[in-house]
């Protein structure tokens, strides 16, 4: 072999083992740093002063109309009937509405929704119908409000039901009282 063969060779074999040594994986320890300040950077304290903002504080308001991840605000019930339901023609369920109407409505309000619920023949002073003409007229934002925070003797279902069930059944009640004769 020749001279420069072998220094080829053995440069070859000099890169490999520095390569498999920088690649080798060692599970108890911690891996290379590549830029630290990127994992190490400088936190500032909430009430702080920052150089980084206008104000130099730290502790910044949210943009005006950010919502926090997984966070739709409910309202606050002054503008009821403005609201509108969010769920879209394929979005309505009615068989889910119905679903929820029967584990949760049935009790009081009876299956066909005249207030002669199970509750009824107990004690409990029954509900007012929600098959009638009051009902009719109302807004889907009114329904829904009423369907979260309830109303008279009625609990609020907002922690029960998530919020696109609670429109569906306001839809289901909506179709309830379209079909009355």
């Amino acid at each position: 072999m020749q001279l420069r063969t072998i220094i080829q060779l053995m440069l070859s074999i000099f890169f490999v083992i520095i390569i498999s040594y920088l690649f080798r994986y060692d599970v108890t320890k911690p891996n290379h740093e590549f830029i630290p300040e990127m994992v190490h950077s400088i936190a500032y304290d909430a009430y702080s002063p920052n150089p980084n903002y206008q104000n130099k504080k730290t502790l910044q308001l949210p943009p005006k109309g950010s919502i926090s991840l997984g966070f739709m605000p409910e309202f606050d019930g002054s503008d009821v009937n403005e609201i509108m339901s969010p769920l879209t023609k394929d979005e309505i369920d009615l068989e889910r509405g119905q679903y929820i109407y029967n584990n949760y409505c049935v009790v009081c309000h009876g299956e066909t929704g005249n207030g002669d619920g199970p509750v009824t023949k107990r004690g409990v002073p029954p509900p007012p119908s929600i098959i009638s003409p009051k009902v009719k007229v109302m807004s889907d934002g009114k329904i829904y409000q009423i369907v979260s925070k309830g109303l008279g003797n009625m609990p609020p279902y907002n922690v029960q039901i998530n919020r696109k069930d609670r429109w569906q059944v306001t839809h289901l009640l909506k179709m309830m009282n379209n079909e009355k004769k």
